[in-house]
């Protein structure tokens, strides 16, 4: 079986030993050195040779996010970030994953000890998956010109999860300023999808909002459902409208993508679904019912894919009509969207 052995790097010795006391517990994962500076990591890499490294945000000296830089730019290793994740370190998350961090995990600080629990549960997944991920594949391509194009009637319904931040930002980097009506659902902290929000909003030509009750999708727009205590569905109408629901998480999903997709291929709406990199099995079985529906359906390839558990849910349940790379992804999916000739698809 596949084992993860970290590095925790961290200025703070408790911090180091708490991590390293829980990760070592974890099934196939093995805590193999701590640091306390980026000095003292630099040789450990080296040495132990780990295939995925922690690497806290804040430390003295050279900070996490300037090592981090260096890390990808001299013996690339997949690297989980570990910060407060408060409104202003999100931002400097957005940055390491732009440099190449595969995940940013919060701290579990002031909670209870039931989250707590959960969280650190949660940090032994993330770090696991991202021990195997191919962190050289990972490099930035440059956002085509967007251009415009005939819509065809269909919406677009996205799930992304972990790694699925970075995926998004090259997708989207191809879509116009009337892009087919979109929404996202997403897995990430508030404070990060917050930052991840208005990131977009500077970045891309159509508008961007936060996903709210009762709102049309229209030509133009993207909606990103991400708050935690909301599921987002579609309902049918002339514009369709999004809806979100109070209700319990679905599979331990919330907001749940099998649960958006559902709503779409129940409403007989025309549309293309896509399954970013995330993990665990959330979008695939509705992805699934989409096809059956009639819709297009992607997922990303699991070769470029941070996080494969997802992609490889898809392809087991043979819901995708395609898997793609993620450079390519962005251009199929406003094709599927396109009128080629005649009326607007059905």
């Amino acid at each position: 079986m596949f084992e993860a052995r970290v590095l925790i790097v961290d200025d703070s010795a408790a911090m180091c030993a708490l991590f390293s006391d829980i990760l070592d517990r974890a099934k196939h994962v093995r805590v193999v050195g701590t640091a306390r500076n980026a000095a003292d990591a630099r040789q450990l890499i080296a040495d132990l040779k780990p295939n995925v490294i922690t690497l806290d945000v804040e430390m003295p000296g050279m900070s996490g996010i300037e090592f981090l830089a260096e890390i990808m730019e001299t013996n690339p290793v997949p690297v989980v970030m570990l910060s407060t994740l408060s409104q202003a370190d999100s931002e400097t998350s957005l940055r390491a994953r732009e440099l190449g961090a595969v995940e940013c995990f919060p701290k579990p600080l002031h909670v209870t000890p039931e989250q707590f629990a959960k969280a650190m549960s949660q940090l032994a997944r993330v770090v696991l998956a991202a021990a195997g991920t191919d962190v050289h594949t990972r490099k930035p391509h440059a956002a085509p010109k967007p251009a415009p194009f005939a819509w065809n009637g269909r919406l677009i319904a996205i799930s992304a999860a972990l790694g699925g931040i970075d995926a998004l930002m090259t997708m989207l980097a191809h879509f116009p300023d009337d892009c087919p009506p979109t929404v996202i659902c997403l897995h990430a902290e508030p404070n990060l999808a917050d930052s991840f929000h208005t990131q977009l909003t500077t970045a891309l030509p159509c508008h961007v909002r936060k996903a709210k009750n009762g709102a049309p999708l229209t030509q133009g727009t993207i909606h990103i459902a991400a708050h935690p205590d909301t599921h987002a569905v579609i309902e049918p109408g002339t514009p369709p409208r999004l809806r979100l629901m109070t209700r319990d998480p679905i599979d331990g999903a919330r907001p749940s993508a099998d649960l958006l997709f559902g709503s779409i291929a129940r409403a007989g709406i025309p549309a293309v679904g896509v399954v970013l990199s995330g993990m665990g099995r959330d979008g695939a079985r509705g992805l699934r019912l989409l096809r059956e529906a009639g819709g297009a359906t992607f997922v990303q390839d699991r070769r470029t894919a941070v996080v494969r558990e997802t992609p490889e849910a898809v392809i087991a349940l043979d819901a995708a009509c395609q898997e793609l790379p993620l450079v390519e992804l962005g251009a199929a999916v406003l094709a599927a969207c396109a009128c080629v000739e005649g009326p607007p698809a059905a």
